[in-house]
């Protein structure tokens, strides 16, 4: 695999004449690189005006090898060719570099480019890029790769640092400006002079003798073409640059490698991005969750974009409206910042009711507030930024859990919350940077055991625990929070108005129809809900089939009965349940009574017929397993089974009525104008094998 690197644009605040001075000072060799042993001029051409020079090189390299490798390659020092073209009236440098030794089984190739800066003449610019390409190496391949990888970061380190030490060596020596080149006749076409210092003879790398095959250079690499390299690193492409005091000021402190990773990836996103592109921000957050694979970040990027446009969800900030049960009941909201400067979002989750909110608002509707929370915290980090003059790029949680208890592992909400989990860790990646957990409950260690399965070793070092009552203590919030912003109910002086731990009245709850509304109104992020909605009218039934249960799991179940009211019971069977099929309409038209049968949902609709035949017997062809209940309109029933015997289960749910059915005429237009009973459930299978797969999720955040 290709190894590249290309450097963010760095600044020198100095005209272009007197770097050049600077630079050229650490030849033959310089004590700041140590890596350097010698270097010796080969060849060397001067234009007449001497505007143009340039200069070719041959270096000698030591790398800090294993003595294995070097034993087994031979050679104590690795040649490599250093071609310096300077261009005094365009005040340009381009610097060409490529290894001369092994170059049958690696290839390494650098350009440098100095130049004025655009919108200062007194500056200079200076730009960097690499490729390294580990063909074969004895079996050494990852080993060679690494060293080289590892000695190029260090020596990209010391480039601007040896710069700034001969910078200062001039100024002590009262040299602080040298005059630029001054054109006699640009009309005239400049002579070129040639000197060589090369010869024929076969080179030796540290005394050891190499064969002509090992240094081969070949024509292509003796005669390196600038406009190839050029178009290979697209130095002057100005839109992919960044300066290096741009990303100390706006995205803090990255290694050589991080900058080139996000050059990489923000090039790329550049050159496929027509329309809006996201922030330099925003590419390292993706770069870090995918710890600087530039593959794996573009993926995991791409598949945001898409997302991002599919839901218009740059558009939450501007057209979201909070709606109202969410205003008085939702314990959460932005407050202030802490002492790093990071926004903080306080949320009181021992006081929120989540089934109350899930069901008036709808699983859509927490999410739509979560993902509107999310770009909010993206803003106010940008706006921090850009106040404290240094990056912020996470914002802090104060989670007080405060009355947690049991009823927040109620099972829908905990899918609800894993999924909206899920998608935020897909689109908002290393945005967390703290989280402090507040007055835990005796409960939480139990809550805990359950909750950490699901959180990786990077996310668990964000969590800090407070225990006791006085968060002023040292370890305390005082540590991480300002004494003035620390809320009143955690002993601070900020009076906190708009905590309220009330339940959500059910009248508040979206009714069926006001789901379906909603799910017909527009485009739904989530592609189904965890909750269906079934209609049942007079003589109707609505079952989930559990097949092949395996024993010891577990059978939970969740529903809500929105009007009249219905029975539910659970069965199981030894028999095989057969497919259901659906009955056809009648061809013909024959007697009222006829087409009226032929109108009776009972029997042309399979999804509400029982899959219970008529001829099965009670207790020995099916079981109840758990006794039938009487739900009335306005109730919600949680229950589970454990699964004692291996078989088929069936959750069945039935029209609430008399024991007679109907076996008239006018019995069956009462069933057909009847009132429908609805309701809203949810069930879930917990088996060994989910449950193992449960534990082995991790969230990242």
């Amino acid at each position: 695999m290709v190894q590249t690197y290309q450097s963010p644009v760095r600044v020198y605040k100095h005209p272009f004449e007197l770097i050049m001075e600077a630079y050229q000072r650490r030849f033959p060799t310089t004590h700041l690189m140590p890596i350097l042993v010698s270097s010796e001029i080969v060849n060397e051409t001067l234009s007449e005006d001497k505007a143009q020079h340039v200069v070719e090189r041959l270096c000698k390299l030591g790398f800090d090898v294993p003595y294995l490798l070097k034993k087994l390659t031979g050679v104590d020092y690795v040649n490599f060719r250093q071609k310096n073209s300077l261009d005094r009236r365009k005040r340009t440098l381009h610097i060409e570099t490529f290894n001369e030794s092994f170059s049958n089984r690696l290839i390494i190739k650098e350009t440098c480019v100095y130049s004025v800066h655009p919108d200062n003449p007194n500056w200079t610019c200076f730009e960097q890029a690499a490729s390294l390409d580990v063909k074969s190496f004895f079996g050494f391949e990852s080993i060679v790769e690494k060293i080289a990888v590892k000695q190029y970061s260090q020596s990209i380190a010391k480039g601007k640092e040896i710069i700034e030490y001969y910078l200062k060596e001039l100024e002590a020596e009262g040299i602080t400006y040298v005059p630029p080149f001054k054109d006699a006749s640009s009309l005239k076409v400049p002579a070129i002079l040639t000197t060589s210092y090369d010869d024929d003879k076969e080179q030796s790398c540290g005394g050891a003798s190499i064969s002509s095959e090992e240094l081969n250079i070949g024509a292509s690499a003796s005669t390196v073409d600038l406009q190839k390299m050029e178009k290979q690193f697209p130095v002057d492409e100005s839109q992919f640059k960044l300066e290096a005091e741009y990303i100390q000021r706006y995205l803090g402190e990255l290694t050589p490698l991080q900058e080139s990773r996000l050059i990489q990836l923000r090039t790329w996103v550049a050159e496929l991005q027509k329309g809006k592109v996201p922030s330099d921000m925003t590419l390292l957050r993706f770069l870090r969750a995918r710890d600087f694979a530039v593959d794996k970040a573009r993926e995991m990027l791409s598949q945001s974009l898409v997302w991002r446009k599919k839901y218009q969800v740059d558009k939450i900030l501007s057209e979201y409206q909070i709606p109202r049960v969410i205003k008085e009941y939702f314990p959460g909201s932005w407050h202030h910042t802490d002492k790093d400067g990071r926004p903080l979002y306080l949320l009181c989750l021992g006081q929120m009711d989540v089934k109350g909110l899930v069901k008036s608002v709808g699983e859509e509707g927490l999410l739509k507030l979560t993902l509107h929370t999310c770009e909010e915290g993206l803003r106010l980090c940008e706006e921090a930024t850009e106040r404290l003059g240094k990056p912020i790029s996470s914002w802090t949680l104060l989670a007080d859990l405060e009355g947690l208890n049991m009823r927040h592992l109620w099972r829908p909400g905990v899918q609800t919350l894993l999924r909206i989990i899920e998608i935020v860790e897909a689109n908002y990646p290393e945005t967390m940077g703290r989280i402090l957990i507040t007055r835990a409950p005796r409960v939480f260690p139990i809550l805990w055991t359950i909750i950490g399965a699901f959180i990786d070793e990077v996310t668990r070092t964000k969590i800090l625990f407070h225990g006791g009552t006085d968060y002023s203590e040292p370890g305390g919030l005082l540590d991480y929070i300002p004494e003035e912003y620390i809320p009143d109910f955690l002993g601070g002086p900020y009076q906190i108005s708009s905590v309220d731990g009330s339940m959500v009245p059910k009248s508040m709850y979206m009714t069926e129809e006001q789901f379906e509304k909603e799910r017909q109104s527009g485009c739904f992020i989530y592609d189904e809900s965890v909750y269906k909605c079934v209609s049942l009218t007079k003589g109707q039934v609505h079952e989930e089939v559990i097949s092949a249960a395996e024993k010891g799991g577990v059978i939970c179940w969740d529903f809500d009965v929105t009007k009249q009211d219905v029975d539910f019971t659970v069965l199981r069977t030894k028999v095989s349940v057969p497919l259901k099929e659906q009955v056809s309409s009648p061809t013909t038209h024959g007697s009222p009574l006829d087409v009226l049968t032929s109108m009776n949902q009972l029997l042309v609709d399979s999804d509400h017929r029982s899959v219970i035949e008529r001829s099965w017997k009670k207790d020995i062809d099916y079981f109840i397993v758990e006794n039938p209940l009487a739900c009335h309109e306005g109730e919600s029933i949680q229950g589970s089974h454990v699964i004692s015997v291996e078989g088929t289960y069936i959750l069945q749910w039935k029209f609430n009525e008399p024991v007679n059915h109907p076996t008239h005429a006018k019995d069956f237009i009462e069933s057909i104008t009847s009132s429908k009973a609805k309701f809203m459930y949810y069930y879930e299978v917990l088996n060994s094998d989910d449950y193992r797969r449960q534990s082995t999720m991790r969230i990242h955040i």
